[in-house]
Parts: C-alpha cells; structure tokens; sequence
C-alpha cells in the first residue's frame, strides 16, 4: 500500500436533511446547544440550508441541517438523511436523564458498552407522540468521553 498523500483530522462537517429543518433545529439548536452560525439557499440545489457549529478553531465542526426547497424535486436532500453519527458526551447519566425528561426518545438497549470500548446509548431515529423529539431519521449514538477526549476538549476546546 502506498503512502497516503493527507490525514484525515477530524470531522469538519455532518449534513443531515430532513422534509423540515425547523424539527431538525428543535434537537440540533434547542436540545443540543449547537449555535446557528449561517443560511444558505439554492434553488438549484434544491436545499434550504442552516449551518449549526460546535466547539471552536480546530475544534470546531459544522452540523448543516438541510431541507429540499421542492421535496417532489432533485436533488432531495432529506433522503437519505444519514445512518447515524456519533457525538462525544462529558457525562452520558446525566445527558440520558435530561434529554429524556426533555421529550427525547432514546432506541432499546440503555446506556451499554460499545464496540470501541465505551459507554454508549443511541437516541431513536424517530419520535412518537410519549417522546417526540428524536434524530428525525437519524440515528445518533452518544458516547461518554473518555478522560482524555474531556481534558482535551476543556484545555483546547474552551
């Protein structure tokens, strides 16, 4: 194998399309705390488009929460809506317990150890009317962070 030419550092951005970004913003801006960092339009991509951001400088990572202008239109741009992404979480207890009291439908399974090693749960791709905000399609996995990814974040990422 040849040597690679670049490195992948970390994840710059998620793109996640749904039929109304407003119930995407509900999880990503409201439940989250990600900030609404700009908008962005085109009728020939079909894509009505906020940019979300957490962290910042090389931390920080862009989540774009996107909706078709046209959904009988191409592209569509809420499907697919994405398989499932995983987000770092300092304290995955008490981010469980708040997000459910919050409305937040979590998928069976419980807060369990992950294929990686660390403590995971995953919020269910869709809401009911007990629970109804959730991923809208997407599957998120929240890990609990170990020791060092918080330091990190906290001395860098601040």
């Amino acid at each position: 194998m040849s040597t690679r030419p670049f490195r992948i550092l970390g994840i710059q951005q998620v793109a996640i399309g749904g039929p109304d970004k407003a119930r995407l913003r509900r999880l990503w801006v409201d439940m989250f705390g990600l900030e609404v960092t700009g908008n962005f339009k085109s009728e020939r991509e079909n894509v009505d488009e906020d940019i979300t951001a957490m962290g910042k400088g090389p931390f920080k990572v862009e989540v774009d929460l996107m909706q078709p202008i046209d959904a009988s239109k191409k592209p569509a741009v809420h499907e697919p809506p994405l398989n499932h992404i995983g987000l770092w979480v300092d304290n995955l207890p008490v981010a469980v317990e708040w997000l459910g009291s919050q409305g937040v439908r979590f998928a069976p399974g419980g807060i369990r150890r992950g294929a990686a090693g660390y403590d995971i749960t995953f919020m269910h791709p869709k809401g009911n009317e007990q629970l109804p905000i959730s991923g809208e399609g997407v599957l998120i996995e929240l890990v609990q962070a170990p020791p060092e990814v918080i330091e990190a974040f906290s001395k860098f990422a601040s």
